[in-house]
């Protein structure tokens, strides 16, 4: 163990999101480090099920993790991404994707952040997108729930930061994870795609590892409010 890695020594992490992708990049790191991570997603053996898409299941995944101990890391991974033109989108695939991206996210913070106030310490840490700042065309809802959940970030972090509690959110670029694999499995779109990321390459979930190990340690408690982008550069 790293001497950065003792910084997690007991603390308990929930995490959504942990079958794939950032998440369980995220979830792993914290465990190597010592701490304690109670994990989330779908068909993954051993955590937490439940769908964020359904109304309340923010509430319910916050109780369920209290049952098993005290949260000090809330990291917000999971999240649904439909890719539709703007002019056929339907309310159902908007309105899921609020669910999961926004509504789940703040039911969430609403059931774990009390916690950590009475205690004098938490981290929340969001994962958010590129597309706040740069929204693709044909995923403007998606895009409009990150730029809705960083704005809840701001927010929240001038409210709780008296408390000892951060909060912030992680940005990444294109980064190949199992929800990107059919568009990256296009070389024409590969290649286009690395032409706008100045590092030339696509994204791997442990390039986000180091700034989220940041932002949710012990030694990030005058860091709060902020976006980091880790993009390869493609959002200058």
């Amino acid at each position: 163990m790293d001497a950065a890695g003792s910084r997690f020594d007991g603390l308990t992490a929930l995490i959504t999101g942990s079958t794939s992708g950032i998440g369980l990049a995220v979830s792993d790191a914290i465990e190597a480090r010592g701490g304690r991570v109670i994990r989330h997603g779908l068909g993954l053996e051993g955590a937490l099920g439940q769908d964020l898409a359904e109304e309340g299941a923010g509430t319910s995944l916050a109780a369920a993790a209290l049952s098993i101990a005290p949260v000090d890391i809330l990291v917000l991974s999971a999240s649904l991404q439909i890719r539709e033109p703007w002019v056929s989108i339907t309310g159902d695939q908007a309105g899921r994707q609020l669910r999961v991206n926004l509504l789940s996210a703040l039911e969430l913070m609403q059931g774990l952040a009390p916690g950590m106030v009475e205690r004098g310490w938490g981290r929340i840490l969001t994962i958010g997108s590129v597309q706040q700042r740069q929204p693709h065309r044909d995923m403007l809802v998606y895009a409009a729930s990150k730029a809705a959940q960083f704005n809840i970030v701001i927010n929240l972090a001038r409210q709780l930061a008296p408390s000892g509690v951060t909060v912030n959110n992680l940005s990444p670029g294109v980064i190949d994870t199992p929800r990107n694999a059919d568009a990256l499995a296009s070389q024409a779109y590969l290649d286009e795609t690395i032409s706008h990321i100045p590092a030339g390459r696509i994204g791997l979930p442990s390039d986000c590892v180091p700034a989220a190990m940041l932002l949710c340690s012990r030694d990030s408690g005058y860091i709060t409010g902020q976006d980091i982008a880790v993009d390869g550069g493609f959002g200058l």
